[in-house]
């Protein structure tokens, strides 16, 4: 009995490994593309990596970077708006800088309001009390004077009605009010001329160094308010109100590096194509007259001519077109930038990549 359980599973074993066999045999067909890849339209054109960015005269995109630190309190705009040369878009908190600036700007009035108050010299009140000064000295003067006087006619009749002690009194005190005189007619002359030439150049310069100390932090002041550089697209928003930022940029949380704060687009009809041909390959490359590009964008079956613009004349290290900032020294690539016309029909957009074919007509 026992055999015939054991020859039974042996068939049924064997039955069941005929027919997975069978079914694992059969041959499934390929599910068809859901677009064709790109071809080569030339017949010996090159393929390269492309990038799409906006497109500028020279340059990349365009990266803004604050010139002050801070947290960031408000964020004026949002990311595909349209922005005017000088539309604000970001502002950093300025409270220390602004009470900066209010203290040197009451510094640089306070040097103002000397600076009047030497040039208006003589004070008026000033003056009449150095005149009166001079009067009663004048007065003492003709008082002593006058003392001496009788005393000498008194000598003169009776040299023994005056001693000799008081004569020579009344003509030192003749000696000091006449000197007392002098030193009040030459305060009266200082008075009247009224501030130094010195002094007021020496406060004209204390006024000029606190007004330009209070203009440097006044501009410095408006660097906390990020302006548009130009004309253009609020392509990413990299920060956050909180967020600390500095003239390196922002701390990226994916990328664990420094990105600009903002990066914008031109506001052009024209998009820009960066691509990268491979340094074995550009001898290859066809001279201006004679280039012809297209690009294909991944995932579609559309191609886009592209107009040759111009070569970056330095090849460097290939750069992966990805987050990480990491590169191949052992490539080297050259940067040929094109434009195209944006198309109406569909998007696109900056940091997309794109397969371009550069051939020769």
């Amino acid at each position: 009995m026992r055999n015939k359980v054991l020859f039974f599973l042996a068939i049924i074993g064997l039955v069941a490994g005929l027919v997975s066999a069978y079914i694992f045999g059969i041959e499934k067909k390929p599910q068809p593309p859901v677009f064709n890849p790109a071809s080569n339209p030339y017949g010996k054109g090159i393929y390269a990596n492309g990038i799409i960015e906006s497109y500028q005269t020279n340059g990349e995109n365009i990266n803004i970077y604050p010139e002050v630190s801070g947290i960031i309190t408000r964020i004026l705009v949002a990311e595909g708006q349209s922005v005017r040369q000088g539309t604000p878009l970001l502002m950093i908190e300025d409270s220390v800088q602004r009470a900066t600036v209010a203290q040197q700007k009451s510094q640089a009035e306070a040097a103002l309001a000397l600076l009047e108050e030497l040039k208006a010299m003589p004070r008026k009140e000033n003056l009449e009390v150095a005149k009166a000064q001079v009067d009663f000295a004048s007065a003492s003067l003709k008082n002593a004077q006058d003392q001496l006087d009788k005393q000498r006619q008194s000598y003169a009749l009776n040299p023994k009605s005056v001693s000799k002690i008081d004569l020579d009194n009344a003509e030192n005190a003749v000696h000091v009010a006449k000197a007392n005189l002098e030193v009040a007619r030459r305060q009266y002359e200082l008075t009247k001329a009224g501030a130094w030439i010195y002094d007021i150049r020496n406060q004209e310069k204390q006024h000029q160094a606190l007004t330009k100390a209070y203009m440097a932090s006044d501009a410095l002041l408006a660097k906390y308010i990020i302006r548009a550089p130009s004309d253009g697209v609020i392509l990413s928003i990299n920060a956050a109100v909180g967020s600390y930022i500095s003239p390196q940029g922002t701390y990226d949380t994916y990328t664990q590096g420094s990105t600009p704060v903002f990066v914008m687009g031109s506001a052009q009809a024209y998009g820009g194509v960066r691509c990268y041909i491979d340094e074995i390959l550009v001898h290859r490359l066809p001279t201006p007259a004679r280039l012809k590009s297209k690009m294909f964008i991944r995932g579609t079956d559309i191609s886009i001519p592209l107009e040759y613009v111009r070569v970056q004349p330095y090849v460097s290290p290939k750069i992966q077109l990805s987050n990480q900032r990491t590169e191949r020294v052992d490539v080297r690539v050259l940067p040929v930038i094109f434009r195209f016309q944006k198309p109406g029909n569909f998007s696109l957009y900056p940091g997309q990549l794109v397969d371009v074919y550069i051939g020769e007509e």
